[in-house]
């Protein structure tokens, strides 16, 4: 008697709960996997944006308008986005005489603000901001980075801390 099979049954569960564990997972494969799918392509389609905007590439605007039309195309223009977000932007260099975007050098004026830079990094950042300046591609913020860059090389105090002090 004890060699018999006993009772088999497919599931854990059994009757009513059976049937509510069905529909729990009906309702989860109909919406949340879909939603997840969604989300999934989404972030990784505004990955190369991301990188862009971390290695501050001079045409990051330029690179999220092709992640959005690769969203529109079905993905198709992604791996465009991902390699200029790779590229190394030698001929805007040579056109605009810098190889990062604006809010780059706005950042490090904040820093050096901050005094989170030292007066190398300062001096680097200036001597950038004058191979611009000498094509004449120089906008107004980055013109007073680049007076404020000279103040603090000069020995002079920032340009903040000359407005706040009159």
């Amino acid at each position: 008697m004890m060699l018999l099979p006993g009772p088999v049954h497919a599931s854990f569960l059994a009757g009513e709960a059976l049937d509510t564990m069905a529909d729990v997972v009906a309702l989860v494969v109909l919406f949340a996997v879909p939603i997840g799918a969604i989300v999934v392509f989404w972030l990784v389609h505004i990955l190369p944006e991301v990188i862009a905007e971390k290695r501050h590439h001079p045409q990051k605007g330029a690179i999220k308008t092709l992640c959005l039309l690769s969203l529109v195309f079905g993905g198709m223009l992604w791996p465009f986005a991902w390699i200029w977000a790779y590229t190394k932007p030698v001929g805007y260099r040579i056109a605009y005489g810098t190889d990062k975007h604006d809010d780059y050098y706005l950042e490090m004026a904040h820093e050096a603000r901050a005094g989170k830079l030292a007066r190398t990094e300062i001096a680097r950042l200036k001597s950038e901001l004058d191979d611009v300046a000498a094509s004449n591609k120089l906008s107004a913020e980055l013109k007073a980075v680049r007076a404020e860059f000279e103040a603090v090389l000069s020995g002079g105090a920032p340009a903040d801390a000359n407005r706040s002090a009159s």
